[in-house]
């Protein structure tokens, strides 16, 4: 059987299934109760910097979720977007890819593109831990302006329609690198205010009126607009947090930020 092997197990979160397991269990243990969001932010950093933030968006979630997850993540070696079709490893066992979900989004697959991508990787582990009975339709996404956000939307939507399938929509996003905490925590909550509203024409304003290095606002854009369509109302900004906050660098940080859309 075809498969998304694990690129980045054993750097971005632990290859030892026993060891992942009690980590994921300590970062849901603190997170609230459900709200039952159709779609969540959630950062790809390294679990020892953002797991706990990421924990929190899944836990917006209801633990017996059995749909189908579209997760959205950006390309940070400048692929277009494509989606993946096989199934993906992880340490906790292997998720299955809706085939069926994914072919309706008629976006070209590129198994060779995902290959080391973490943006997406690193989202699996939380799927299958919290959500076994659940599948995945993998996207990569490439250009990240608002038209390319419209469109890969639009073909999420027309894929909702064709197949009845149940879905939440995952955007997989770090907000701003390498700068200082002040600023990045600012700016970032400057940026993702309109999310508050779902208004991510201005959310696109912001992040290019501060210059925020968010790499993954295509995803959230396009997250936004599908949930909008499903009935959505409002974002809720569950968790914002540096990586300062772990290794005590508070000139150079990357942001974090869980955000349910319900």
């Amino acid at each position: 059987m075809k498969m998304r092997t694990c690129a980045v197990a054993g750097m971005f979160y632990p290859r030892d299934p026993s060891h992942l397991e009690q980590l994921l269990n300590k970062f849901f243990s603190g997170s609230g109760a459900p709200v039952d969001a159709k779609g969540i932010v959630a950062p790809h950093a390294g679990y020892i910097y953002s797991g706990e933030v990421a924990a929190r968006a899944y836990a917006a979630i209801p633990p017996d979720f059995s749909g189908t997850f579209v997760v959205i993540g950006p390309s940070h070696r400048g692929y277009m977007t494509a989606v993946s079709l096989v199934s993906w490893e992880t340490p906790l066992g292997v998720i299955d890819t809706d085939a069926e979900f994914v072919a309706a989004l008629d976006i070209e697959c590129d198994e060779f593109s995902h290959a080391d991508e973490h943006s997406l990787e690193v989202q699996m582990p939380f799927v299958k831990f919290r959500f076994p009975r659940a599948q995945i339709a993998p996207v990569m996404m490439g250009e990240q302006d608002r038209q390319s956000a419209t469109v890969l939307a639009g073909k999420i939507l027309s894929a909702v329609k064709a197949t009845g399938r149940d879905v939440r929509v995952v955007a997989s996003s770090d907000f701003s690198h390498y700068v200082p905490e002040a600023r990045a925590r600012e700016n970032d909550l400057y940026a993702i205010e309109p999310l508050e509203r779902l208004d991510t024409e201005e959310f696109y304003r912001r992040i290019e009126e501060r210059m925020v290095s968010a790499c993954g606002y295509g995803p959230i854009a396009a997250m936004a607009a599908v949930c909008r369509a499903l009935g959505a109302t409002k974002g809720n900004l569950i968790r914002y947090s540096t990586s300062g906050e772990v290794t005590g660098d508070h000139l150079e940080v990357v942001g974090y930020a869980a955000i349910a859309v319900i």
